[in-house]
């Protein structure tokens, strides 16, 4: 019972003692404060604000002042860089790592940020040579990744391997995604130099290193029909169903071209309508309408696209049906189906676009990587108005 009362008795005591703690800690974070130039305050409130010409004047004022300051020159350049002033922080990145006081830490990260402003800049030899340095140390794994951006630029897609693979090994997580459209590249710079034995072993490379890859499969097929053997060719392309059933859309004109040159177009007709089936597509929808209309009739050409509308419906698959209808309709009603015709058509080909799944870059064309944001493999291969309907 006298331990308990002696406990109780402590309370008290340990709360002051915490309230003393805390006022010296106070005390010293205001004297710390006090000690800090009025215009680092001013710069940070206008960062807050997204002032940015107004902090870099502040924090001018402060570096001018307190040239020691190495924080705010960090600051400083990073600011310079984000505003495309890239002369202006290679300058104040320069003049840090020419100071010999500077820490090994603050080297490093001079170093750092140096690169990235040669890589803001373009100027590509000079970052790559920076992060070269820096493969060993802290900043390892950002200038791997920076010097696979380098090489993905300059498109040297060998060396783009090696780096991915480095990143890897390093922990940074699975590239087979990269490392496989890598060697795509490489094979299709080979197919336009008519090389396809070397085409062939990079594509070997691709899918064995992710066997998942479409666009490998499809140049497969284009490596294999450059060498006259159409049969594998649509066997290369037919895979693409088992990789991604939306993707087969992108090989559907090559699909029918093939089977038409085997003569044997019916069976191609027949095998792109199944897929049409499975997975609606208006790129997929055109090669089938042009087929059934040089195979079959105009009357089946027309109610596959009138089934396709109901079954999806966009502008894109009316502006289809419009083109079967002015096939089959009266004289005197052509006129004013041909007006409707171009006005749908020229709302249709604005949504006709692919659009990027990370950064929502539009394109007219397909394409592996995106244009605007680099990432690999973020076009769903339909149009975006399809896309809406089918969300």
């Amino acid at each position: 019972m006298e331990l308990e009362i002696w406990w109780l008795l402590g309370i008290p005591l340990f709360f002051s003692l915490g309230w003393v703690a805390a006022r010296v800690d106070i005390r010293q974070l205001l004297a710390e404060s006090r000690s800090l130039p009025n215009g680092y305050f001013k710069g940070l409130n206008y960062l807050l604000n997204d002032q940015h010409d107004k902090a870099i004047d502040a924090f001018i004022d402060i570096v001018k002042l307190d040239p020691e300051a190495v924080e705010l020159h960090f600051a400083l350049g990073n600011l310079f860089r984000r505003r495309g002033e890239t002369e202006r922080a290679i300058r104040v990145h320069q003049n840090l790592l020419s100071r010999p006081d500077l820490p090994l830490e603050q080297q490093t990260q001079a170093m750092f940020e140096l690169g990235q402003d040669y890589l803001k800049a373009g100027l590509l030899d000079r970052a790559e040579e920076t992060f070269n340095q820096l493969v060993a140390g802290t900043y390892a794994i950002q200038a791997r990744r920076s010097l696979l951006e380098i090489y993905q630029r300059e498109k040297e897609w060998a060396r783009a391997i090696d780096a991915a693979h480095a990143l890897q090994e390093s922990g940074a997580g699975g590239r087979q995604k990269e490392i496989a459209q890598f060697y795509c590249e490489l094979a299709q710079d080979e197919l336009v130099h008519t090389n396809s034995d070397a085409a062939l072993a990079m594509l070997d490379k691709a899918l064995a290193t992710d066997r998942h890859n479409v666009r490998a499969a499809i140049l497969l097929g284009d490596v294999q029909l450059s060498k006259g053997d159409t049969e594998n060719a649509l066997l290369s392309w037919r895979r693409v169903e088992q990789q991604s059933v939306p993707h087969v859309a992108l090989v559907a004109q090559r699909l029918m071209d093939g089977y038409r040159s085997l003569d044997r177009p019916q069976e191609g007709l027949n095998l792109l309508k199944g897929y049409l089936a499975e997975a609606p597509s208006i790129d997929l929808l055109e090669v089938v309408f042009k087929a059934t209309l040089e195979l079959d009739t105009v009357e089946l050409a027309n109610q596959l696209v009138s089934d396709e509308l109901r079954r999806t419906p966009t502008l894109l698959a009316l502006d289809k049906l419009l083109d079967a209808r002015l096939m089959v309709a009266q004289p005197e009603i052509r006129p004013e189906l041909s007006v409707v015709k171009n006005l749908v058509h020229g709302y249709a080909q604005k949504l006709a676009r692919y659009q990027c799944s990370h950064c929502g870059f539009k394109a007219r064309q397909f394409y592996w990587q995106c244009p605007g944001c680099s990432r690999w493999e973020t076009y769903p291969p339909r149009r975006t108005e399809e896309l809406s309907v089918m969300n």
